[in-house]
């Protein structure tokens, strides 16, 4: 089935430490599904490489294989994410106590009816009282 794709999910796929059964079964799906990122999930996860970098986990010089290795995948970005963070994502995340970029995960899961994959606690706690399912692991 496809699914929404949390930032915390991909980036435990490129960190070792981080990966539980759940999120190889997510990647592993991939083979047969869709997964589906707000449009600013290309820069959450340049983020995360950027302080993995500075925190001495990750090498600059390994940036281009994480990602090429994440374009691989059947990861499409929606397209009208962006024009929805004034309205509907703001509310939830008012609505949730999240923040205006993980309630940018929970708006697409909810206007797609897909689930919601993440191993944010808050997250997965706002996508299950929005009637989603939120596997991950969370």
């Amino acid at each position: 089935m496809p699914f929404v794709l949390d930032c915390s999910v991909a980036m435990a796929w490129a960190f070792s430490d981080e990966a539980t059964e759940a999120t190889a079964r997510l990647r592993d799906s991939l083979v047969d599904d869709l997964a589906f990122v707000p449009s600013l999930w290309p820069v959450e996860v340049g983020s995360v490489l950027l302080a993995a970098t500075k925190r001495g986990r990750l090498r600059a010089d390994e940036w281009p294989a994480v990602c090429a290795s994440l374009e691989a995948l059947p990861i499409e970005i929606d397209p009208v994410s962006t024009s929805r963070v004034w309205g509907p994502a703001l509310s939830l995340a008012g609505e949730h106590s999240l923040s205006v970029y993980d309630a940018m995960y929970l708006e697409l899961a909810l206007r797609m009816r897909l689930p919601l994959a993440t191993l944010d606690r808050a997250l997965a706690a706002a996508a299950q009282a929005s009637g989603l399912d939120a596997p991950g692991g969370a």
